[in-house]
């Protein structure tokens, strides 16, 4: 299990491939879970490209770090790990929080990166109101009466159920989450805008989103894919929140697509 100190946090992370002969795709977590959501991902595009998989301060095996924290902070963590890790340039692919983490580090180091997946996103996500609500949850009772709503947002109704194992693990993995770090994360999200950002990206963008996604529906998504410029937009059938767990093979798709059309120096559409 590698871990990386980088500035004040200790980061756990893992490095599938070969980054000196492959492109590198960093992978984001969304809030509440770790890196594992993007195994199967890296595995079915393990022959295209190398995967940095890492947990986000507060999540995870990573240090929770000091408090308060905004994305920014978050976007230092990943800046600080790939020069650690000596990569100069990747493709980004930001899952919720995990694109907003992208949108941050592309406006401040826009020379590390050569493309932008934002999967289930937006360029603000909720409101002030509703994660003031989950921080106060959170704060007086932990994560547990959190597991059902957000569970519902996360996947369909046909992944819900008691026969599947991926699902209970799923859960059991938000369930063993931080409560300090997820509130931390909450309260990051609540005060993050990155309305300009998004309209300044300079790389190809692809926006994706699940058809039943629960957190960030598809006109969110769309909306943010309207602010990139030349961005293209694609929604992903019979999934929820998490394109990585519930339909990893078409997810791994599109990013095998949006890779080959960096390579060949043409936007993805």
């Amino acid at each position: 299990m590698p871990f990386m100190r980088v500035g004040e946090v200790a980061i756990h992370y893992r490095l599938c491939g070969n980054a000196s002969r492959q492109p590198v795709v960093v992978a984001i977590n969304s809030l509440g879970t770790d890196f594992r959501i993007w195994e199967t991902v890296a595995e079915e595009l393990a022959p295209h490209a190398a995967f940095l998989l890492y947990d986000k301060r507060g999540h995870g095996l990573s240090d929770l770090g000091a408090l308060p924290q905004s994305i920014e902070d978050h976007a230092g963590d990943l800046e600080r790990l790939l020069g650690a890790l000596g990569i100069a340039r990747v493709l980004l692919c930001g899952l919720s929080v995990g694109g907003l983490i992208a949108l941050a580090l592309h406006q401040r180091r826009p020379d590390l990166v050569a493309g932008v997946v934002f999967c289930d996103t937006a360029h603000r996500i909720g409101t002030a109101e509703s994660w003031d609500a989950r921080i106060a949850a959170v704060d007086a009772e932990g994560l547990a009466p959190l597991l059902d709503p957000v569970m519902e947002r996360w996947f369909t109704p046909a992944y819900r159920v008691a026969e599947n194992a991926d699902y209970a693990g799923y859960r059991n993995m938000l369930a063993r989450q931080s409560p300090q770090g997820y509130a931390a994360t909450c309260a990051a999200i609540r005060d993050a805008d990155y309305t300009q950002a998004a309209r300044a990206i300079t790389v190809p963008a692809l926006c994706l989103v699940g058809d039943r996604d629960g957190a960030t529906p598809p006109d969110v998504v769309r909306s943010l894919a309207n602010l990139i410029p030349e961005a293209g937009f694609a929604v992903i059938a019979d999934c929820g929140h998490l394109p990585c767990i519930e339909q990893p093979a078409a997810l791994a798709s599109h990013i095998r697509a949006f890779l080959a059309a960096l390579t060949e120096g043409s936007s993805y559409v």
